[in-house]
């Protein structure tokens, strides 16, 4: 426990990374006033809240939350201008994410707010549920399981025709798009598979789990599976889209659990439609909720759709809960902040 100044900190937790473990792994750090305070997310989707993305609609809760406190940790906690005006104690937010996309980071470093985040939290979970999107998607598991589990119907043995079954990993060209913490622990996996792994990141270097290749393209010609794992950017949004499509062999399969905007999915429902595309498993979209009217609902014998659950582990939340108690007592030692950006 560390040895700092007492702080007082707004433990703003929902119902995945629940307050009681963020107070629970402070306690274990540091000595403080924790107050506890619970955000609706995932029961409530999260979205746009005045100029954050991917926040809960709490500005007002948080606020009277973080009367006269110094620290928040939060997941979906909105750190706003409103937010940030209205707590001028606050010098701390801890977001325990990949990426501190719920703050106005501009307008905490003009308040002289510091942000850290929590990276890697989820990087083995969301591998494990990748893996088990595209073993999904592959042998189709979710269409012969619902006449079977739903119906008592025995239809889903088409599925041992030679014309409906499906694809093994073993010898199978696989495509990643992206290298980092959740591709990269997706490739060790997939190569014990015994699959023919292949990976385009132009940002990664050194050695690798499969073969490098030097283009997209030609990353695309040569895969029968792709799995998507780059960060959302300016530039990687839509970053497979109709042409990128087009280049896989006939009757490839498409995987996304990274971000839903990095594939353009009237692209993706075209090709499924056509035939280009014979499988797609998908835990990410552009829009979350998924919309009742989106395309992808009517070809649910072609597509795994999940809820944005690939980091959804207890695992995950209880180490979101200790990167961030961590992170705030080094602050209250006065030490170096390890995952900070203001």
């Amino acid at each position: 426990m560390t040895n700092g100044k007492r702080v007082r900190v707004v433990a703003a937790g929902d119902h995945f990374i629940l307050p009681s473990l963020i107070k629970e792994a402070l306690a274990r750090e540091l000595t403080g006033d924790v107050v506890e305070l619970r955000l609706g997310w995932p029961l409530e989707p999260f979205g746009p809240v005045a100029e954050v993305q991917e926040a809960s609609d709490a500005e007002d809760e948080l606020i009277d939350a973080l009367a006269g406190a110094e620290v928040l940790v939060t997941q979906m906690g909105p750190v706003t201008e409103k937010v940030l005006d209205a707590c001028p104690e606050l010098r701390l937010v801890v977001v325990c994410r990949g990426g501190p996309v719920n703050v106005n980071l501009d307008a905490a470093k003009r308040h002289d707010v510091r942000v850290c985040f929590a990276p890697g939290r989820n990087a083995a979970a969301t591998a494990e549920f990748t893996v088990g999107l595209m073993l999904s998607a592959l042998r189709r598991i979710p269409q012969a399981h619902e006449p079977l589990a739903r119906h008592g119907s025995w239809e889903g043995a088409t599925y041992y025709t030679y014309e409906h079954s499906g694809l093994e990993l073993e010898d199978l060209p696989v495509g990643l798009v992206g290298y980092g913490a959740v591709g990269s622990r997706v490739a060790r996996v997939l190569c014990a598979f015994g699959a023919r792994v292949m990976v385009y990141d132009p940002y990664v270097k050194g050695e690798i789990h499969g073969l490098r290749v030097a283009s997209l393209d030609e990353l695309l010609r040569s895969s029968r599976v792709i799995t998507l794992h780059a960060r959302l950017t300016p530039e990687t949004r839509g970053l497979i889209g109709a042409r990128e499509l087009g280049l896989l062999p006939s009757g490839a399969v498409v995987v996304n659990a990274a971000r839903g905007a990095l594939l353009d999915e009237d692209a993706l429902c075209e090709a499924l439609e056509n035939g280009q595309v014979s499988a797609a498993a998908l835990d990410t979209y552009v829009q979350e909720p998924l919309p009742p009217a989106s395309r992808l609902h009517a070809l649910t014998d072609r597509v795994v759709l999940t809820p944005h659950l690939g980091g959804a582990s207890r695992a995950v939340a209880e180490k979101a809960a200790a990167i961030a108690a961590a992170e705030v007592a080094r602050w209250a030692r006065g030490e170096p902040l390890a995952h900070c950006l203001t």
